[in-house]
């Protein structure tokens, strides 16, 4: 199979070489220009919790831009019925809506939250780093390989046109043929394999590296969601891993996983949801954990209920595995079934209300202070509270029928997905933003921004609703003047452009605070947690000598004595970052014997793995903290 050459590919992907090569150019200007390039090298070599944490957030929003501009596309066809968008010609309308949902699940959501952990998690429990800052950087490439691999599918006229759950057997080689399919498996499963690295360098780094005298119980709700979120991670991505390599087998050797007399397609539904529901508590989960912190911080108090905001947390992780087949109710698995997921899923409301009260007990009697991170807060309460009732509503075993596969489905999941995942990104990204740059970003700007989104998203998703229950299934291209459903989609549309305009304010809200805002010290919100003790940006080793915690909100409590954190006696061996190109050369290896996968090249097949073998042989020999060792020895 042969990669098409230009001529075979329609005059719209050129279009997008060309723009592509023309951002390229300018980028590379204005590196010259403003003479950046030493940032830039020291940043690829990286090992340091902090930097890698950024480029996740820089590179997820750049995946968000991509994936924005899917949304707006689909949102434009649907604007008016019968539409005959130039971009929707023959099967672009699958491709497009199939990229999108990948994108902002895989290469979106998680990288912004795991941008956010690396971060801020070491800091906040009093570590100089993560456990394996070498393994946190090859975790970070492998990301970025997968997001390559995934996306380059569409600079070859081959994009992934199966839906973002990919499901069998439109997904097996009977159906789909050609490499657009085998994109989606080989770049998650190359991201997957780094998000499950970074998983258990979290374990390790929150079990092991806590400042001393710190019990779990005196860790802030971050780290907590942190820790049992990797723990989810490290029991549903091999799931996914599993699933997708049957299906390899299924469209390159012949095998019937999910197809033929001894394959059923539903077998990739309960692998794929086994995986795909703990994965909404996986993007959930951490950004509970920032809405905790934030509400604590600009309320002026603890956070109320601590002990039972974690068990509400593991419980909710818990059940995260026991719900999978609520998306399966009209597959046929029978009353029973039905009836035990559907009481399942109702129970995981239980933990999530215990947290909305919690959250609005932490504010009565507070001193409120609304900046922009609190904003996010307090908008995604009431839209996450809808995003839980329609939840609720498709627990109904026999109601789900009417909503399944409708636009009610695609609005819910939104409201929990962008209410809730994305609205804690921003949040996060804000309050934690003096940590990664040393500087706040502008408030007016910030509001802006938080209104539109909160406005426009509004817009989008709640008319969804209500044109998933006069009928309009999901995933269609068109519809007709008589469905009725013309108005609900023309305000959808409309919101959507409205999300896509706050976004210009984030842009000009970096640009503005980068070249006219002075930086701040380490503790511009008057926080509780320990990163806010150490200076901004957050330096390497910051803690050194590192603390002694005894409770909750250490930091906090020392300010109010007018003390500082009282530091600990016995010295503890940070983690070494050091600086190395290895992981990049790893990723640049499985891109390539990623690429020898897709299109059937058996010999770059054989030189990737051959080149895989020889990086890990290598890098067992050779290891640069030896150099860091002997200078120590030496001094």
């Amino acid at each position: 199979m042969n990669v098409p050459f230009v001529g075979q590919v329609p005059s719209d992907i050129v279009v997008s070489w060309i723009a592509s090569a023309l951002i390229g150019l300018f980028v590379l200007w204005w590196l010259t220009k403003y003479n950046k390039w030493p940032v830039i090298w020291e940043y690829i070599r990286t090992t340091h919790h902090r930097k890698i944490g950024t480029m996740y957030i820089l590179v997820a929003i750049i995946f968000f831009i991509r994936g924005g501009m899917d949304a707006l596309f689909i949102r434009t066809q649907l604007a008016v019925p019968e539409n005959d968008f130039w971009v929707f010609q023959s099967q672009k309308y699958n491709e497009v809506f199939t990229t999108h949902g990948t994108v902002m699940i895989f290469f979106v959501a998680m990288p912004l939250l795991i941008g956010l952990m690396n971060v801020a998690v070491p800091l906040q429990i009093g570590a100089n780093d993560l456990a394996f800052p070498y393994l946190n950087a090859v975790s970070f490439w492998l990301f970025v390989a997968g997001g390559f691999i995934f996306n380059m599918a569409f600079f070859f006229n081959a994009a992934p046109n199966t839906g973002w759950t990919a499901y069998a057997p439109l997904s097996t080689d009977t159906f789909t043929t050609g490499p657009n399919n085998n994109y989606y498996i080989f770049g998650l499963q190359v991201s997957g394999l780094g998000t499950i690295l970074t998983a258990i360098n979290m374990i390790v780094t929150i079990f092991r590296l806590r400042a001393p005298g710190m019990k779990l119980n005196y860790m802030p709700l971050f780290p907590w969601a942190t820790l049992l979120t990797s723990f989810l991670i490290l029991i549903a991505f091999p799931v996914l891993t599993i699933a997708l390599l049957l299906l390899t087998f299924d469209r390159y050797y012949g095998t019937s996983f999910f197809i033929g007399e001894m394959g059923d397609p539903v077998y990739w539904q309960h692998l794929f949801w086994i995986f795909g529901h703990p994965e909404v508590y996986i993007l959930i989960l951490p950004a509970f954990g920032i809405f905790s912190d934030i509400i604590s911080t600009f309320s002026r108090k603890k956070v109320y209920g601590y002990t039972s905001m974690v068990i509400a947390i593991a419980i909710i992780g818990l059940l995260g595995f026991m719900v999978w087949a609520h998306h399966m109710f009209t597959v046929g698995l029978g009353p029973l079934a039905n009836s035990v997921f559907a009481i399942t899923t109702m129970l995981i409301a239980v933990p999530t209300g215990i947290k909305i009260f919690n959250w609005l007990f932490t504010m009565r009697n507070g001193v409120v202070r609304i900046r922009t991170p609190m904003l996010f807060a307090l908008g995604f309460i009431p839209t996450f509270v809808i995003g839980g009732v329609t939840g609720v509503m498709l627990a109904v075993a026999a109601a789900d029928y009417q909503y399944h596969d409708s636009y009610f489905v695609v609005a819910h999941f939104h409201y929990t997905m962008i209410g809730g995942t994305i609205l804690g990104a921003f949040a996060g990204i804000y309050y934690w933003y003096p940590k990664m740059t040393g500087k706040v970003l502008d408030e007016k700007l910030g509001r802006w921004h938080f209104w539109l989104f909160l406005i426009g998203f509004h817009l989008t998703f709640m008319p969804q609703h209500f044109a998933g229950l006069n009928g309009m299934p999901r995933r269609v291209y068109t519809y007709s003047w008589e469905d009725g459903i013309f108005l609900l989609n023309f305000i959808s549309t409309i919101g959507a452009f409205l999300m896509g305009a706050s976004m210009l304010f984030v842009a000009w809200n970096l640009y503005k605070t980068h070249r006219l805002t002075d930086p701040v010290g380490g503790d511009p919100w008057d926080g509780r947690t320990l990163e806010w003790s150490v200076g901004s940006p957050s330096p390497e080793h910051p803690f050194e000598p590192v603390n002694q915690v005894d409770r909750l909100d250490a930091f906090w409590h020392a300010k109010v004595k007018g003390e500082e954190v009282p530091k600990a006696e016995d010295a503890r061996p940070s983690p070494i970052a050091v600086k190395t190109l290895q992981p990049v050369i790893l990723s640049i290896i499985l891109v390539f014997m990623s690429i020898g996968f897709i299109y059937h090249w058996i010999s770059l097949q054989v030189l990737g793995g051959a080149a895989v073998i020889a990086y890990l042989i290598i890098r067992s020999i050779t290891d640069e903290r030896k150099e860091v060792y002997e200078k120590e020895e030496e001094g």
